[in-house]
Order: structure tokens, then C-alpha cells, then sequence
């Protein structure tokens, strides 16, 4: 057993971050590792209350090859975790050495002799701690390698004046080409001047910088993608390996399929209800754990959902204060506050994917050959909608009116449009075969994950 690698893994805190790293921790355990799992206190405790009844029958079993444990963010209790750049300040002043007071604890107490780190991307930062107690490591981004890209050049757009130091624009250009393999990006569209306002901005570039410093300290970086879909974003940053698609395996041995690593319990009573739905008609509508509507835009949708005429399964979150508009009649759908995505993208019954675009999303809709209605809320979601739009060309946008509201018959017209483009199928599935090829015995993805292991046992 002591010949046995035990790796700490350390996610952004946020659901869309903690997904693939927990998916790729397994992979790990699986692989013949031991994973100290690190989630913000937070996180933690969100994590571990929706496996439910779950968490007690297997807590044995689970902490012999993957320990969960926490740390401070560095917030009070009453503070938000969405205010992202308050969150980032809190982070990068705390939790460096709260990070090293644990893995010092732990190997006093002899428990688990930590011999590698693996931090998310916008964690980077651990990397220095874990060089102060001799450690290997690696980055993972849990995001597109367009976005690894971007980040990678933060640098050089502050250098060649397009940006300045707090990642504001001050060119007048409307575009920028960080690399002739890639597509043009909006320069509006940066990540970073899209989560809340510009001081918010100001703040998450800033720990985007400090992150950034880490980067060379690992030879490993990462990446839940595959060659196929970002061809231009790896040729431009060759040192970021595709090992995607990271997804999850449901656990069938304790006669449950809930998911470790969610903030929710997954209702899994949206599966049975697709098995009465006939092939290829029901939309499925999720807006990941951060979207949020106003009264006006939630009407719209509603409507526009009842519009159509075709079955399907919304997921509305339990911290959703919406009112549904007197008008709706959703007898021909089913709501759900949370829903097993990967289970459901791959169910037959399903038609289409109206999506916020987050990279998980993107990546599970990808595998299951299912066209996206895209409808990003922040952050990077709007460089990927476009992505699947314009360069994938595997689903379509929504148009806003004057009053920046996306209209109940705009949303029926799109759906009627995507549904009716056979073109828009075939290619989904098309990219289906070639992303899945890539973790079968053989596939690239999967060879590269592989070697990485046999590095980490070295």
C-alpha cells in the first residue's frame, strides 16, 4: 500500500470546475492511485450532502482510495460565492496557506504522504505550494483549450497593447487572432469582461495574472478536450494534452447511479419519465448552477417551451425565485431541480440540447451527438456558443429583441429550425464517433491519460 501514489487534487470552486476534476480523480483511483480530494469548506459541504444516504453506506470504502477534505475560502458565511471577484481576492490572500497548513497536518499525523498535485487551471497557484514540500505536478483546465490558449496570452495581448493591465481593452479593434490556427475572438467576448461589472472584471484578471505565474512549473498541462474539436487552440499551445471527454462514471455497485462531486441531488425520476417519450422529440433545457433569469426572460422561455408543442425536461434550481407566468401549461414537460446530464443527454428520447454553453455541458452534448440550442450566460459560455455555432456548426444561437429579451417565438422558431436541419444531426453524430474515439482502448485521449499515470508512479 505505501508504494501507492497518493495524488491531492485541488478544483476552482465552482460546480463546473469540481465535475471534471472529481471525474478525473476517479479516473486516477481506477488507474491505481490514492486522491485527496480538496474542496473549499463551502464546496465541501454542499458536496457531501447531496449523496444523501449514499454517503454513509460507502464512506469506508471511499476514503481508502479517495479522501475528501476542505479547506477555507477565505469568506464569511453570509458572503457570496458568485460574486467572483470577491471570491478570487479571498482565494489568492488565504487559501495558499491554508492549502499548506493541511498537507503539513496531514503528514504529521502519517495519514496520507501527498506526492503530487494536480490544481485546476485557475488554482495554478498550488503549484507553489506543493514545490515547498517537494511535490510533482500538473494543471488541468477544466475549460476549452481556447480558453488555455487565451490565458496563455495574457501576457502578450498586455505586452502588444491590446489589452491593459487590469485586462481592459484599448485597442480599437473589435477582433483579435491570438494564433493564424485559430478563429477570430470578440474582443468583448474575453472571459474575464463578462462575469458582473468592470471592477469584478478587474479583480478576476488580476488572479487570472497571478495564476498564470504557476503555469511553468509543471511540464503537464491538461486538458478536457480532444484533437478533433480544437485543432487550432493545441497546434498554438502544444504543450496542452487533450484528455477529454472527461466523463462521468455512475457508480452501480452500491445499487445507487447518483454522481459523486455534485452540489445537488440529481432526481433521477427524469429518466423514467424519458423512457415514455418517443425518439428523438423531447428538448432538454439546462442552464448549468450559475444562470439566472429576471421574471421577464423566465416568462418568455416558459411560454416559448409550451409553444413549440414537443415534450420537455427542464431543470429549474431550488434557489430559482422565478413565478411560472399565469399563461403556461407544461403538461407536456417535466421539471426537475437537478437531473443526471450525461444520463439524459444519452437517452434516445432526446432531440436537442438548449444549453448555457459551459464547457461540461458542451462536452457531454458533443458525446451524445445532440445539436445545441445555445444560449450562454457569462464568462467563457460566450466564446463557446459561438464555437459550436460557427465552427462545429452543430447548433444555433437565439436572437435577442430591442429589449435584450430572447421571445417566446424566437425560441419556437429556433427549435422548428434546428429539428428540421438534417444536416445539423448528421454532423452532431458525425462528431460524436470521432470525440468517443478518442477513450476507447487504443484512443488518443486515453493514451495520453495513461502515460500520464505511468509519469506519476515513477
Amino acid at each position: 500500500m505505501s508504494n501507492i501514489p497518493v495524488v491531492l487534487v485541488l478544483p476552482y470552486p465552482a460546480q463546473g470546475h469540481v465535475n471534471p476534476l472529481m471525474i478525473l480523480s476517479q479516473k486516477l483511483v481506477k488507474n491505481g492511485c490514492k486522491v485527496v480530494f480538496v474542496n473549499t469548506e463551502f464546496d465541501h459541504k454542499r458536496v457531501v450532502s447531496s449523496f444523501g444516504e449514499q454517503q454513509h453506506s460507502r464512506k469506508h470504502e471511499e476514503e481508502s482510495v479517495m479522501k475528501l477534505v476542505s479547506v477555507p475560502d477565505g469568506l464569511g458565511a453570509d458572503d457570496d460565492r458568485n460574486d467572483f471577484g470577491k471570491l478570487c481576492d479571498a482565494l489568492q490572500n488565504s487559501m495558499p496557506k491554508e492549502l499548506e497548513k493541511l498537507i503539513h497536518n496531514m503528514h504529521l499525523k502519517g495519514e496520507n504522504k501527498i506526492s503530487f498535485i494536480v490544481a485546476d487551471l485557475f488554482m495554478a497557484w498550488a503549484l507553489d505550494v506543493g514545490k515547498k514540500f517537494g511535490m510533482k505536478g500538473a494543471i488541468v483546465g477544466p475549460a476549452s483549450a481556447t480558453t488555455f490558449a487565451l490565458m496563455c496570452s495574457i501576457p502578450s495581448l498586455i505586452h502588444d497593447g491590446t489589452l491593459d493591465s487590469d485586462g481592459v481593452r484599448l485597442t480599437t479593434k473589435e477582433t483579435i487572432q491570438i494564433s493564424s490556427s485559430m478563429a477570430e475572438m470578440n474582443i468583448g467576448d474575453l472571459f474575464w469582461l463578462n462575469i458582473g461589472d468592470i471592477i469584478n472584471g478587474k479583480k478576476i484578471f488580476q488572479y487570472l495574472i497571478y495564476c498564470c505565474q504557476s503555469l511553468n512549473l509543471t511540464e503537464w498541462w491538461l486538458c478536457n478536450t480532444t484533437d478533433e474539436l480544437e485543432p487550432g487552440a493545441l497546434s498554438f499551445v502544444p504543450k496542452i494534452l487533450p484528455i477529454g471527454p472527461l466523463l462521468r462514471s455512475y457508480d452501480t455497485k452500491s445499487g445507487t447511479t447518483k454522481a459523486i462531486g455534485q452540489y445537488w441531488e440529481e432526481d433521477l425520476s427524469c429518466i423514467s419519465w424519458l423512457d415514455e417519450q418517443h425518439h428523438g422529440t423531447v428538448l432538454y433545457v439546462a442552464f448549468g448552477s450559475i444562470t439566472l433569469f429576471d421574471q421577464n426572460q423566465f416568462n418568455e422561455l416558459a411560454l416559448g417551451l409550451v409553444l413549440t408543442k414537443r415534450p420537455f425536461l427542464w431543470v429549474i434550481r431550488e434557489d430559482n425565485k422565478m413565478e411560472y407566468p399565469t399563461e403556461f401549461k407544461g403538461h407536456k414537460g417535466k421539471i426537475v431541480s437537478w437531473a443526471p446530464q450525461q444520463k439524459v443527454l444519452s437517452h434516445p428520447a432526446i432531440a436537442c440540447f438548449v444549453s448555457h454553453c459551459g464547457w461540461n455541458s458542451t462536452m457531454e452534448g458533443l458525446s451524445n451527438g445532440v445539436p445545441f440550442l445555445c444560449w450562454p450566460y457569462f464568462a467563457e459560455q460566450i466564446q463557446n456558443g459561438r464555437y459550436i455555432c460557427d465552427e462545429l456548426k452543430v447548433g444555433l444561437g437565439f436572437d435577442k429583441d430591442k429589449n435584450g429579451i430572447v421571445s417566446c417565438k424566437e425560441v419556437k422558431l429556433k427549435v422548428e429550425q434546428l429539428l428540421n436541419d438534417e444536416n445539423m444531426k448528421s454532423r452532431s453524430l458525425e462528431l460524436k464517433e470521432k470525440v468517443m474515439n478518442n477513450i476507447v482502448k487504443g484512443g488518443a485521449s486515453l493514451e495520453k491519460l495513461h502515460r500520464f499515470v505511468k509519469w506519476i508512479k515513477e
